[in-house]
């Protein structure tokens, strides 16, 4: 026999198990390995049942990795897959001899007698490999744990992103039937029946935008972008104070830009109709210190949650969203701004790269826990680029990356006009004076439109546009008396100077703050 006929029978080299620092064998099952080789050599259908849970790495064995990675060529170009064909794939991509040679081709396929299993010892071998890669992981980060140069913040981090990629590589759903899909779509139409306002989403306490969108609908992302000083941040606390207390509806806000204290101060002054600038200094006259005292006492027990970690990343945000829903049972979650999250322990090419990574978790987040997700974004300069006629923020404005369109199921601006015109017209005479345009210019599942909202600089709130305004300039004293007739405030000067912090605090010394 000469020697090129030797090479033909040529057996595999050796398989020699891998031994993990702690002295044990890695997970790994040589057998099925080789009988689902030989399984997709023997049967013409057995691939399109396992390529979407195997890939060339799931295999232990190197040489099966390699005729894998043959078969998997064969079939993403539709061709025929046997014995035959994978050989010749392999003799193409000069790997045939390193697998053990067109024998140890044959011999799999001899070893099996269908692939009757072949979708669940492919299971096994997927599920043998996610292990060894989590004992890899956990031996660097345990290596880099005892070495005293890395940052433990930096390394906590690093771990929370390996493992985060881990998870998501593995997470796959199943197709499902449309019959209780349909089920479940009927069901959701009768409770919007049974409701009196006729929404089938969460009401944000704007009628005109709730009309459009049927309330913010589970698994959406929304996302509501705008320059600086146009209000982004006033407009989702006056929806979020909306929804937790006018309507008792469970919110978490997530503030990356501002601390809680400060969230919460922007949230009294909206609350209790009281300048953010005397809330801040505590220069409140006595009517306005009873209005604080009267009206603060309702975010007390609104189910409003804040959390304020600076740079926040996606791993955290996912940890966090998954325990307020649990534990709290948050209906939706709103993130001051998405920009300012991160994707700590992944690496990216880009910035634009790393804001589409999240944008895209946020949408598989929301999808996961049901629930709207609202993310604040910032504009590109582009706006304040434009003639004075068309400031009008554009999908094409959104700041660093086109993915947060693509991926967005409403796409929301907020633009003022008088901030731009410094006139309280407009060009054909009409008041435009605290008017707010809040713009749906992408809605995945209705129409797009613009609506007119009020907003009132001095308290960071927006309301309805058709909303009397004239009762914010009535005197302190006659709205007050509503709310405690015991107290004649009509008889009380708003310059009036008495320390009625003291009064205040008193009142408030036993209540325990929500936030």
């Amino acid at each position: 026999m000469n020697g090129s006929e030797t090479s033909k029978y040529k057996s595999k080299p050796k398989h020699e198990p891998k031994i993990t620092a702690t002295g044990k064998l890695q997970p790994q099952d040589k057998e099925i390995e080789d009988a689902v080789l030989g399984a997709l050599m023997l049967e013409k259908d057995a691939y399109p049942m396992v390529c979407d849970i195997l890939k060339p790495e799931s295999f232990y064995d190197t040489a099966n990795q390699k005729i894998y990675t043959a078969i998997s060529t064969l079939g993403m170009n539709q061709q025929p897959i046997d014995i035959l064909t994978v050989t010749q794939e392999l003799r193409t991509e000069g790997t045939l001899e390193e697998v053990g040679g067109a024998l140890h081709i044959s011999e799999l396929t001899g070893n099996i007698a269908s692939a009757a299993h072949i979708e669940y010892h492919a299971r096994i071998i997927a599920q043998k490999y996610l292990a060894r890669r989590l004992i890899s992981f956990c031996s660097k980060i345990e290596e880099k744990a005892f070495d005293e140069s890395y940052d433990v913040e930096d390394l906590l981090q690093e771990a929370e992103g390996n493992l985060f990629e881990i998870s998501q590589n593995n997470l796959k759903k199943d197709f499902t039937q449309i019959d209780p899909v349909i089920n479940t779509a009927i069901k959701q139409i009768e409770a919007a029946a049974q409701r009196e306002n006729g929404l089938s989403g969460i009401e944000t306490g704007f009628h005109k935008l709730d009309a459009l969108t049927s309330g913010w609908q589970n698994s959406d992302l929304i996302i509501i972008a705008a320059r600086p000083a146009m209000g982004k941040t006033a407009f989702v606390l006056s929806m979020a104070k909306n929804m937790a207390v006018d309507l008792n509806t469970p919110v978490a806000i997530f503030s990356l830009e501002m601390s809680n204290l400060q969230l919460v101060n922007r949230l009294i002054s909206n609350v209790c109709e009281i300048e953010s600038e005397k809330i801040k200094s505590g220069r409140l006259n006595q009517a306005e210190w009873i209005q604080l005292n009267s009206r603060v006492r309702k975010l007390y027990t609104a189910p409003l949650y804040v959390d304020d970690t600076p740079s926040l990343s996606i791993f955290e945000l996912r940890t966090k969203a998954r325990r307020l829903v649990r534990e709290h049972d948050v209906k939706i979650i709103i993130i001051d701004y998405l920009q300012l999250m991160n994707a700590s322990g992944m690496k990216f090419g880009s910035r634009e790269q790393e804001v589409s990574m999240i944008s895209r978790n946020l949408k598989q987040l929301a999808k996961e826990l049901n629930i709207p997700i609202i993310a604040l974004s910032q504009l590109s300069r582009k706006v304040e680029d434009r003639n004075d006629n068309n400031k009008r923020p554009q999908l094409s404005d959104l700041r660093e990356s086109g993915a947060i369109e693509q991926d967005a199921d409403i796409v929301c601006f907020i633009h003022r006009p008088e901030y731009y015109t410094k006139s309280s017209e407009d060009a054909s005479g009409k008041s435009i004076r605290g008017k707010a345009e809040f713009i749906v210019a992408k809605h995945r599942s209705g129409s797009v439109d613009d609506i007119d909202l009020r907003f009132i600089a001095k308290f960071a709130k927006f309301q309805n546009w058709e909303d009397d305004y004239e009762h914010v300039q009535e005197t302190i004293g006659s709205r007050l008396n509503d709310d405690h007739g015991e107290n004649n405030l009509e008889q009380i000067s708003d310059n009036q100077s008495v320390d009625s912090s003291e009064v205040f605090l008193k009142n408030n010394e036993d209540t325990d703050v929500k936030f």
